[in-house]
Formats: C-alpha cells, sequence, structure tokens
C-alpha cells in the first residue's frame, strides 16, 4: 500500500493533468462550456418538475422532507445520479480510451479510472452552487424555511460515501469492460433502474412500507437520502448509514482486488 501510494505522489503531475484533459473533452465544441455545469442540472430539475410536479410532488409523509418545495427535493438527488452515472461511465471506459498510451508508456493504469471518476466529482462539486441557488431562491419568497443547523455540515459524510462508492464501483467496471465490451451496453440499463429505484424524483414514503424497504437495497438510494435528510435540518438514518458505507468499503475492496489481478492482462485486449 505504502508503494502504491509512492507512485500516485509520483504520477499527481499526469493524473492532474488527465483530470483536466476529461473536463476538457467534455466541453469541447460547447460555447458556454464550464458553465453548462449549473445551467444543465437547473433545466433538468425544471423539465422533471413540470412533468412529475403535479402527480408525485405532493406533501411528502416523511417528516424530514414535509414542507420541502418540490423543485429542491428533485434537484438534490439529481445532482448526486448524475455524478454517479456519468463518473462510472468515465471510469469504465478509461482504460480502452486510453489504450494508445498504455501501449507506449508506462503510467500505473488506476490513474485513468481514477482521473476520470475525480474529474465528474470536481464538476458535481461546482454544479452544487446550483442546490445552493435554488434553495435561496425559495427561502428568499417565503416558500421554504430551511432548518439551520449541524447536520446541514454533515451531509458532507454521504457525498464521502458517493465519491468512494462511484470509484469502487468504476474501477470494477473499467476491468469487465477490458474483457467483455458489452458491459457498457449492460450498465446503461443498469443504471437506469438504479435511478428509478434512488426516489429521485418521487417521495419513497408514498409507495408504502413494502416498496421502501426494496428501495432501502439500492446503496445510492441510501446516500442520497440521508444527504437530503441532512440537508434539510435532520438526523442521518443510522441504519442506512452503516449499510451504504459497508456497501462501499466492501465494492471498493473488490474493484482494487479484480484490477490489481487482471491489469497486467490488458494490454492483450485493448
Amino acid at each position: 500500500m505504502k508503494q502504491k501510494i509512492k507512485n500516485l505522489k509520483k504520477y499527481k503531475f499526469l493524473l492532474r493533468e488527465l483530470v483536466k484533459k476529461t473536463i476538457k473533452l467534455r466541453y469541447r465544441r460547447s460555447y458556454l462550456g464550464i458553465l453548462w455545469t449549473l445551467i444543465e442540472p437547473l433545466l433538468t430539475m425544471i423539465v422533471l418538475t413540470i412533468v412529475f410536479g403535479q402527480l408525485l410532488g405532493r406533501d411528502s409523509t416523511d417528516p424530514a422532507f414535509k414542507g420541502v418545495p418540490f423543485p429542491i427535493y428533485v434537484l438534490s438527488g439529481r445532482l448526486l445520479y448524475s455524478f454517479f452515472s456519468s463518473s462510472t461511465n468515465g471510469a469504465m471506459k478509461s482504460i480502452r480510451n486510453n489504450s494508445s498510451m498504455i501501449k507506449k508508456v508506462y503510467v500505473p493504469k488506476y490513474i485513468y479510472p481514477l482521473s476520470g471518476v475525480i474529474a465528474n466529482f470536481l464538476i458535481f462539486v461546482i454544479s452544487l452552487i446550483v442546490l445552493v441557488g435554488v434553495m435561496s431562491f425559495f427561502m428568499i419568497n417565503g416558500e421554504y424555511r430551511a432548518p439551520i443547523n449541524g447536520y446541514m455540515i454533515l451531509s458532507v459524510i454521504p457525498l464521502i460515501n458517493l465519491f468512494l462508492m462511484g470509484t469502487g464501483v468504476g474501477i470494477l467496471l473499467s476491468v469487465m469492460d477490458v474483457f467483455f465490451r458489452d458491459m457498457e451496453y449492460l450498465w446503461s440499463v443498469l443504471l437506469m433502474l438504479i435511478m428509478y429505484c434512488s426516489a429521485i424524483f418521487y417521495f419513497p414514503g408514498r409507495l408504502g412500507e413494502d416498496a421502501v424497504l426494496l428501495l432501502k437495497c439500492n446503496p445510492l438510494f441510501g446516500i442520497i437520502y440521508n444527504f437530503r435528510v441532512a440537508l434539510f435540518g435532520h438526523p442521518f438514518d443510522g441504519v442506512l448509514m452503516l449499510y451504504t458505507w459497508g456497501f462501499t468499503i466492501v465494492i471498493f475492496l473488490i474493484g482494487i482486488y479484480a484490477f490489481y489481478r487482471k491489469q497486467d492482462k490488458f494490454i492483450l485486449y485493448i
């Protein structure tokens, strides 16, 4: 482990350049560039609010979400899901997308999926400005009274959980994608299932207890739920917190183990 940390420090310049490259490529040939980081989630929030607001946007039965405007609820979930989706997709394709460099120069191969996750996390952090702006808008208008307390600061904990889970899943997917190219198509289907099971644009309490228990099996739902309740000034769900962190640690270790077992064979398949 010490050697891996030394390697990471040795190649930190390359990691930084790969992160910059990922961000630039994402917004190349775009007139607004990085501004889309702020505009896209805002437009998505508006569309989802218009489509689902009347049907699913009534007050939640969960006390943690009582009085929370539906646009804030939607945006707080959509931002986290977008990071998970983009980071895992980017990490999954990172080895094949950098195959020419891997064949010519030796660098630790884990830098490629890691750079994809970090780049998307930086974009995600910038996009949180939109969430702060929307919450401020509703508070100024008097439509939302946020209980300002220490729980809001603790909302950082689910974000750390999300970053580590995205890293673990992304590294594991990068290995699978080298040997099984159809994984890209399968993962896009699984991401759709994960999205619908994450309660992004509906209140989970309206589905009934049995459905909520099923949703809690989705670790991303647990992360989004705990982020929301903390952001809205309420304590975490302890069971969900333990479950999501346990899943994150397990999937992270599995991803690292699989990567180091198979990385020497990458050159034969890319």
